[in-house]
């Protein structure tokens, strides 16, 4: 792991990929910096973080385009998937590379608040700028785990950095949506049967096995058929709740406000840990084609 860790870390900065990264975020963290804080006389530094996050949805895919999507095209993909490292270890070096870029990123802007202390009469809340980075980096790592996945389903960098856009906005949004929803449960139950098929049509993709597939799609029919006749009041405004659930920019605000919570920070653990997995799975997959 530690060798494609070393490997990608270079390779980012061998290439035009990690300076136009770093560059045009702390070009655009130093626009924020100045307008909300330094002409603004706010000592309140993790606004400007909070404004930041809306940039992960053109960086990002920047930042995670090649990482697999190049060995595939390049056909290198077979080396790695064929050599003596494992899956899991290369998935995971390749990701820790793209958050180290991200956190190298980071940690130069951590000049801007300290810049600000000189100035403030009565000192920062770093407490709270804490808390407002961990909350960042989380997030970060979350929508980075999201572009290391679809990098794994092509080999074209543009169709990988539009398919993670897309995914990005899609949970940027997520909140304007949930507020739109109906609640009417019969759609509610609808949403959950459509979401019960996402669920088998991934389990025959990744297993390749009928039988599994059959037994899901009777588990999860049996399931939501029971929930819906002993507790239709659930299925009441599910739609609002699940969208809600998935949210990633929504967790962030406790954060934002110097709030560490284990919740949100479990969650954000978990959801990049989700992706980590699923891309292993669409690798291993490859081993054996």
């Amino acid at each position: 792991m530690l060798a494609v860790f070393r490997r990608e870390l270079r390779a980012y900065f061998a290439s035009p990929i990690g300076f136009v990264f770093v560059g045009f975020f702390i070009l655009i963290a130093g626009v924020f910096f100045a307008i909300s804080n330094l002409l603004s006389g706010n000592p309140s530094f993790t606004g400007v973080l909070s404004s930041l996050t809306f940039i992960f949805l053109f960086l990002v895919p920047i930042l995670t385009m090649r990482l697999i999507s190049e060995e595939t095209r390049q056909k290198t993909d077979q080396l790695l998937i064929t050599s003596p490292l494992s899956i899991t270890g290369i998935v995971l070096g390749k990701y820790l590379a793209a958050v180290g870029v991200f956190v190298i990123t980071l940690l130069i802007t951590v000049l801007f608040p300290v810049i600000m202390s000189f100035f403030s009469l009565l000192g920062l809340g770093w407490w709270e700028i804490l808390g407002g980075y961990i909350g960042f980096l989380l997030l970060g790592c979350a929508f980075i785990s999201i572009g290391l996945f679809f990098s794994s389903l092509t080999d074209n960098q543009l169709i990988a950095a539009t398919m993670t856009f897309a995914a990005l906005l899609l949970i940027w949004i997520l909140d304007f949506v949930a507020q739109a929803v109906p609640t009417d449960p019969v759609l509610g139950l609808v949403f959950l049967a459509l979401i019960g098929a996402g669920l088998v049509a991934l389990v025959f993709f990744s297993t390749r096995n009928n039988a599994v597939a059959f037994v899901t799609f009777v588990l999860a029919a049996a399931i939501v058929v029971l929930l819906f006749v002993f507790s239709r009041s659930l299925f009441t405004g599910l739609i609002a709740k699940i969208l809600s659930w998935f949210s990633l920019v929504k967790r962030y605000g406790d954060f934002g406000l110097g709030i560490l919570s284990l919740s949100p920070i479990v969650y954000y653990i978990s959801f990049s840990g989700a992706f980590v997995f699923l891309t292993i799975r669409m690798i291993e997959k490859r081993r054996w084609v």
